[in-house]
């Protein structure tokens, strides 16, 4: 299968695409690989799927040293003379579109961006997928959409009108506009809320690295809502296990789907949201504790009151990704948090950095 993976200088991105190619298939990568954060990490992730830093020029295709079914370009979602020319030039099979300008509290300081990349360049995606013909298309929704919702564990039927950032907006938007491609033009939409994803590669504006960073410089922790908070914390190798079968079963239309009772995590067209979580909540002090176990370093904590956009719990229900796929996190938290110090003693300690 010839799939487009955007995103594939970012975390997720990068370890689907890796996987994808190990399995044979044929992985075209796009990311803008914009400055949000560090961009050597970014450069490093593409290294590593043979994606030379040298080569890379703006809305050019540059092939993989490494892998000879791998293939990328640095395109912008929001240029939209670029993603159409992409689509011509590529004869793809699948899209799973994971490419966003990421990151809930950044939305508060620049809403703007979230709108360029996360509105109009998912309609670009939409827009391609549609001019030539692509049925398969996955895209990456977010936990963060259950906003004020205080029910959990959450789950896909639950109402999620009422979002308490930009970047939540952006991605409840990203859904509804894909239900309305998959209703006018029989696009096979299917949408993956993530719920904290960690690991290997992490984003470095993430709890995970931001906390290691800081014990290991000797700095203080922010430890926001005074440390009374919880997330569904999820290993990297569980998320992508579930991406990759969501593209190998597109969507279908639900049968059984009645207007007058609408089921809104499926529809009469070929439409579905699924979470991809651990379904398996921590408190964000547990997880500060496993950390310190596997730096062998204790925090000095900073309590802090709860920042704006921001939720106090995420559980997420996982049991129709289980049901439709036999999907099984079963990555405990001390043997990723384990996995995650090791690859950041090698990358940031010993080496790379």
């Amino acid at each position: 299968m010839k799939i487009l993976v955007t995103g594939t200088a970012g975390f997720i991105g990068f370890h689907l695409a890796k996987k994808l190619l190990e399995r044979g298939d044929e992985v075209v990568g796009l990311d803008n690989i914009n400055d949000y954060y560090d961009v050597n990490l970014k450069y490093v992730r593409l290294d590593e799927l043979g994606i030379e830093k040298e080569k890379i020029e703006e809305n050019k295709k540059i092939i993989s040293k490494k892998y000879d079914n791998h293939s990328f370009y640095k395109i912008d979602l929001a240029d939209k003379e670029a993603m159409e020319n992409l689509f011509k030039i590529e004869k793809l099979d699948a899209v799973m579109h994971l490419a966003a300008q990421a990151g809930v509290r950044y939305s508060l300081e620049n809403p703007h961006a979230y709108v360029q990349s996360n509105v109009a360049g998912f309609l670009n995606i939409l827009e391609g997928c549609r001019n030539y013909n692509i049925k398969n298309l996955s895209y990456a929704s977010s936990s963060s959409v259950y906003g004020l919702n205080e029910s959990q564990p959450f789950k896909t039927t639950d109402k999620t009108e009422h979002p308490v950032s930009l970047y939540a907006a952006t991605k409840k938007s990203n859904e509804m506009m894909a239900h309305t491609y998959a209703h006018l033009y029989g696009i096979q939409t299917t949408g993956l809320r993530f719920f904290t994803v960690y690991g290997p590669w992490g984003r470095p504006d993430m709890a995970p690295m931001l906390f290691t960073n800081a014990i290991m410089n000797d700095r203080p922790i922010k430890v926001f809502n005074n440390g009374e908070m919880s997330r569904d914390f999820t290993y990297i190798d569980d998320i992508v296990d579930g991406i990759i079968k969501v593209i190998d079963n597109p969507a279908q239309p639900n049968e059984k789907w009645n207007p007058k009772a609408p089921d809104i995590s499926s529809s009469s067209a070929p439409y579905k949201l699924y979470n991809i979580g651990n379904n398996a909540p921590v408190a964000l002090m547990e997880f500060i504790k496993t950390l310190e176990d596997a730096l062998g370093k204790k925090a000095e904590k900073n309590f802090m009151p709860m920042q704006d956009g921001d939720v106090v719990s995420t559980y997420a229900d996982v049991s129709e990704l289980i049901n439709d796929f036999g999907y099984k996190p079963d990555t405990n938290l001390k043997d990723g948090i384990k996995e995650f110090v090791k690859w950041y003693q090698k990358f940031y300690i010993k080496g790379k950095k």
